[in-house]
């Protein structure tokens, strides 16, 4: 009887289903039989490589002198150490509880975290990713200050109610020694001390421990004695102790702004009492109080006097000052204010011993947002300048884009124009922190990522070699009118926080032409120039972009009369024209709507460009009828075609930059053909002006708010001014008169014919902004390639935009009707491809595919004019095709595959600087050349990739049909979508709202990869994660922070070499001379012998409920089980001789402590023999 097998029976269900996802069209031959696919599961593997950027919310800072390595502390338990530049690394506690303070074991390549859950953890930094060795759970006190002496192995543990635990760090185990707080103050106090704010060992003795309670209250402590030597009372709390390296002095700091020197031996009351901020009054009072002085350091020098460092004690009739830090030097005293408030700071000492002189020579000082150290070297305190990448979020990062695998001379291109920004006055010295070794990573290829800023901001960083350093940093704000003054300013129904936030961008890294959105509704186009140029008139084109919705029965009255497009054989020669009656040019006056007006007022005078990217072009949409400019969701630039395409929910628009024109303005419904199935009619309820709901973009990541918080909640109501508008027939005659040449100049026709279809027409117009700030009509080009009916008719409708607080703004009024709330399709992407944009087509040519919010994608045909003069004087041709294929959710990605598999990338033009002279210009600017076009017209020859928020569809050109499709999620959606290369070959990436991250093969969809790696917790990921080719990606997951990730199996398995190193062998330097006298006369420091006064023999055993002891991950056993990848085999090796060399090391400590015991007991048994060898048995 054969035997029943279920696990092959679940095979087959598993193979069904996964079959079934990604099926292929009923008669279509499986394109795997043509295409070969090499991209296997094998070749994928999630993990994160590294963080960029400033420690989010920071509470806790220590430094390494020896090692020469910082590290901080946040307060969602994260670790980050710092060493030279490029040398990072990022640790996260389980427990997520904040970090309150660090202790280095200095030069051991070790660190000790104790977290606000009273817990403290031993980090192992001698591995390139960091781990912890032991922990230890405190479970009935509650930690408040640590202390770990230099070259000791037990740490002293401060509580919340006044005790002191100490810790063996070398086993993690509490010894029985305990100072408790009733022992350490006098019994006559009635209350208690407070909290233990303050542990640290007489430099000079380390049998003396000064403990600082809060109250007010320090006791020097006699570990051998076990009792208290001193006892120094002061009314006032205390923040922070700091000794004088002889031991006999220590200076407190306290809550009233004062700071009190005590000597030792005189407890009795303060040998000095200052107030660094205070005003001295005149008749000897007290000087009035001030804020507290939360830390203080006293740092001695061999050949001058001693610097005090301190923060606050600020005097309070300052408020609204900024933070500052106080350096008293001397009779000096400097005030360094901070940009941020001040979190930690450090002095860096020459030597690492505390009863040396410490030769203090930087500061270092941790603010909430910022990383400052300050030179104590140089005359007038400068900082050194900042090598590490902590400038993220200098202004909020609104959008963010990868790019992996670029140009080779694009990097130092960037850097060649961004070297010339740097601020001047930093120190000369070289940057002190400065420990740790590069990684030797074998993956060299450029990457560049750019980030995106809420003030109009773009910095360019290099992201090569798992390290980031910025580049060159452009401001796009310099193109527009700031407002100056109060009476300048918008109404305050006007959202003006940051109205030149970036909202997306286009950027081409072959011909380096850059194109922004940005929040009010503008395009600005850049080229890249290697020579400063001075702009005398920026060019300005205005669109007016509207969506109409009209009923059949009920035309909307006083339609709006705009221009219409000229018949194809209309004559481009300029003519002459009377204008409408009914004035269609911009309108601010107060009992009016807005009209055809921009958010933000380009300026007027010369603009000097430096060079880097220089403005070819700015793009505004305009108010429409009182209804403010849709917000812009997709954006592309193509340098070959000189074209750029933006669109919202109301349409989309394409403008030649080459010419400064524009070419299409259509409402998003147009799009489609007449006989198109997926076509939408549009529809209204409304006759009157709407002043009902605001209809919704239905697709998933459009219910998603913005990254950038609450300020988009109120859409503009105002404007920017943006030109003194005229009225009279002289002034329209003036709007109408075109500033450029005859040769791109189309004057509108407006006869009586044609008045029906400019009341339904939408209005768009051009303008080349003077010094006299005229407006001008814009011209509509239009040619015979244009297959565009003039009878096409604007619609228009609620414009819509996004809130910012993970909603939607809803309706302005109570009665709300169905039709209102329905959703309106937006532009969702865009891609140019030499393709096919019909099903009759044979041979390849320019298009733009076009995807919506609602799942469709169109084809769009380009007709270009020959290169050279001919281009820039004859318009471009531009015909919809209807629709190519319908997706379920919005589109996100497309891509052009060719009949092997082999990605079509868009056309791109060679970079040339244009500021060049002619001859360079035309050497360097070269178009890539096509693709042959096929031979077997009968045939398929290029494959579509299309994903959108729920699937992905691969379909044939020019045959339209579809060959393969895919349900990625049915539950979630996806957020982001790319078509990247990996290994020599194309795949999507792919990142769902749920956190999973996906991998999909093509042209056959195969699932690839699928990893809950990260579920959607916050929208700053949703709004900044991003893909790249050769399996990288990233992501916000801060306000300040850039989490770099990878899924590729070959980055996992060499990341261990490419991380940088931490700990480097460096000799303890030694320690300082006692001199001839003071060892002789015992004046040097005194050592104690700590583990005879705390070892378990000593002290005995703590009790157990008082902490738990959890063994890391970092240990042996964690070790075996992180070795893996190329190294792995050789990593185990070596940890298996590492761990018989300890067995053996241990074996031959047993049998030399045995050999010793046996000679010890024999040594007894002799003096034994010899002590009553003569006596008789009586005198025993």
């Amino acid at each position: 009887m054969k035997k029943f097998n279920i696990r092959k029976v679940l095979d087959g269900l598993t193979a069904a289903s996964s079959s079934s996802s990604a099926t292929a069209q009923p008669g279509t031959p499986r394109e795997n039989d043509v295409v070969q696919e090499t991209l296997q599961s094998e070749h994928f593997q999630l993990c994160k490589t590294v963080r960029h950027g400033f420690p989010y919310q920071p509470s806790s800072m220590a430094f390494d002198p020896v090692q020469k390595i910082l590290a901080i502390g946040t307060q969602t338990g994260a670790l980050r150490l710092f060493g030279r530049a490029g040398v990072e690394c990022y640790c996260q506690h389980e427990s997520n509880a904040a970090v309150i303070q660090l202790q280095f074991l200095i030069n051991e390549g070790a660190l000790v975290s104790a977290l606000a859950d009273d817990s403290i953890h031993l980090w192992n930094l001698r591995q390139k990713i960091p781990a912890i060795l032991h922990s230890l759970k405190f479970n009935r006190e509650r930690i408040t200050y640590c202390h770990l002496p230099f070259q000791s192995k037990w740490l002293y543990i401060g509580t919340e109610r006044g005790n002191i635990h100490i810790v063996n760090v070398e086993s993690f185990t509490l010894s029985g020694y305990v100072i408790m707080w009733n022992k350490a103050i006098e019994l006559s106090t009635k209350t208690h001390p407070g909290p233990v704010v303050h542990i640290s060992d007489n430099p000079m003795d380390e049998g003396k421990l000064l403990i600082g309670f809060e109250s007010g209250i320090v006791v020097l402590w006699d570990l051998k004695c076990k009792k208290a030597d001193y006892r120094y009372n002061y009314d006032e709390a205390i923040h922070s102790v700091a000794w004088h390296h002889e031991g006999k002095q220590f200076v407190c700091s306290h809550s009233d702004g004062t700071l009190t020197t005590w000597n030792v031996r005189t407890p009795a009351k303060p040998a000095q009492i200052i107030t660094p901020h205070g005003k001295q009054p005149k008749d000897g009072k007290k000087p009035e109080p001030c804020k507290p002085i939360l830390k203080v350091e006293y740092k001695t020098t061999r050949a001058g006097d001693p610097f005090m460092v301190l923060s606050g004690g600020l005097s309070y009739d300052t408020v609204g000052r900024r933070a500052c830090l106080t350096v008293m030097h001397g009779k000096s005293t400097a005030v360094l204010e901070m940009d941020y408030p001040i979190v930690d700071f450090l002095t860096l000492c020459e030597t690492p011993y505390p009863n040396d002189f410490q030769e203090p020579y930087a500061v270092v000082v941790l603010l909430e947002k910022d990383l400052v150290v300050i030179d104590l070297g140089q005359i007038g305190y400068p900082i050194f300048e900042n090598p590490y990448p902590l400038t993220i979020h200098e202004s909020p990062v609104t959008c963010c884009e990868y790019f992996a695998d670029c140009p080779a001379e694009l990097i130092p291109a960037l850097y060649s124009v961004g070297c010339r920004q740097k601020r001047q006055g930093y120190s000369k010295k070289e940057w002190p922190i400065s420990g740790g070794n590069w990684g030797q990573g074998t993956q060299s290829y450029p990457e560049i990522i750019i980030t995106g800023h809420a003030d109009g901001s773009i910095k360019f960083w290099d992201a090569s070699a798992l390290m980031l350093q910025v580049l060159y940093k452009l401001k796009t704000a310099k193109v527009f009118e700031r407002a100056r003054g109060k009476e300048e300013k918008p109404n305050t129904d006007i959202v003006d926080e940051d109205p030149f936030a970036i909202q997306t961008l286009s950027w081409c890294p072959e011909s380096r032409m850059l194109c922004v959105a940005g929040v009010s509704a503008h395009v600005i186009v850049y080229r890249f120039s290697k020579q400063e140029i001075t702009t005398e008139v920026v060019q300005l084109l205005e669109v007016r972009m509207q969506c109409e919705f009209s009923e059949v029965d009920s035309p909307d009255p006083g339609g709006e009369q705009t221009p219409t497009l000229p018949t194809p054989g209309a004559s481009s020669s300029p003519q002459e024209s009377e204008l409408p009656t009914q004035p269609s040019t911009g309108s601010n006056s107060s009992d009016g709507p807005r009209d055809n007006i921009p958010c933000l007022q380009v300026r007027s005078s010369p603009l000097k460009q430096s060079p880097g990217n220089q403005v070819e072009l700015v793009i505004q949409l305009v108010w429409v009828s009182g209804e403010p400019p849709q917000q812009i969701t997709s954006l592309a630039i193509n340098s070959s075609y000189g074209l750029v395409v933006f669109g919202n929910s109301n349409g989309l628009a394409v403008v030649d930059y080459l010419q400064k024109t524009l070419l299409f303005n259509m409402g998003t419904s147009e799009l489609y053909s007449p006989s198109d199935p997926y076509q939408r009619q549009p529809r209204s309820p409304r006759k009157a002006k709407p002043s009902g709901d605001i209809p919704t973009v239905t697709s998933c990541m459009s219910r998603l708010s913005f990254l950038y918080s609450e300020s988009m909640k109120k859409r503009r109501s105002s404007h920017f001014t943006t030109c003194d508008s005229n009225d009279g027939s002289n002034a329209s005659e003036d709007r109408c008169r075109s500033p450029t040449s005859a040769k791109m100049s189309r004057k509108i026709s407006s006869s009586s014919e044609q008045k029906t279809d400019l009341e339904k027409g939408g209005f768009q117009r051009r303008r080349i902004q003077t010094c006299k700030k005229q407006l001008c009509c814009v011209k509509r080009t239009a040619t015979a390639r244009m297959n565009l009916k003039e009878d096409l008719c604007r619609t228009k409708s609620d414009p819509i935009f996004y809130a910012r607080d993970n909603s939607f703004t809803r309706s302005r009024s109570s009665s709300v009707a169905s039709i209102d709330r329905e959703s309106r399709e937006a532009i969702s992407s865009f891609h140019f491809c030499e393709s096919f944009p019909r099903k009759t087509d044979s041979l390849v040519s320019p298009c733009l595919l076009v995807g919506t919010t609602h799942g469709s994608v169109m084809m769009v045909a380009l007709s270009l004019p020959p290169s050279g003069d001919q281009r820039l004087q004859q318009p471009v041709g531009i015909a919809s095709c209807g629709t190519l294929v319908k997706l379920k959710g919005g589109i996100l990605t497309m891509a052009l595959l060719d009949a092997t598999g082999t990605l079509l990338p868009p056309f791109f033009e060679q970079w040339y600087d244009p500021n060049a002279s002619d001859e360079e210009k035309e050497k360097s600017r070269k178009r890539r050349p096509a693709s042959p076009p096929s031979s077997q017209e009968s045939q398929d020859t290029h494959f579509a990739i299309l994903c959108s928020e729920k699937q992905a569809k691969v379909v044939a050109l020019p045959s339209q049909t579809r060959i393969y499709k895919h349900s990625i999620t049915e539950t979630s959606f996806v957020l982001r979508a790319d078509v990247v290369q990996m290994a020599g070959a194309n795949c999507i990436a792919c990142f769902c709202a749920n956190g999973h991250i996906m991998t999909l093969s093509l042209p056959s969809l195969r699932p690839l990869l699928d990893v809950n790696y990260l579920p959607l917790t916050d929208m700053r990921i949703a709004r900044t994660f991003c893909f790249s080719n050769l399996g990288q990606a990233l992501y916000l997951t801060s306000p300040t922070e850039i989490q770099r990730i990878t899924y590729s199996q070959e980055t996992c398995d060499n990341l261990q070499e490419m991380l940088s190193e931490l700990f480097t062998p460096v000799e303890t330097p030694e320690a300082p001379n006692r001199g001839f006298f003071k060892g002789l006369f015992g004046g040097g420091a005194q050592s104690l012998d700590r583990e005879d006064l705390f070892g378990e023999t000593a002290a005995g055993k703590a009790s157990r409920s008082l902490a738990q002891h959890i063994p890391g991950p970092g240990n042996m056993e964690g070790m075996k089980g992180a070795a893996s990848g190329v190294v792995g085999e050789l990593a185990r090796a070596r940890i298996a001789l590492d761990e018989r060399g300890q067995k053996l090391g241990e074996l031959e400590e047993r049998t030399a402590a045995m050999m010793a015991s046996a000679e010890s007991f024999s040594k007894h048994a002799h003096d034994m023999m010899l002590k009553y060898k003569d006596k008789k048995w009586y005198q025993l």
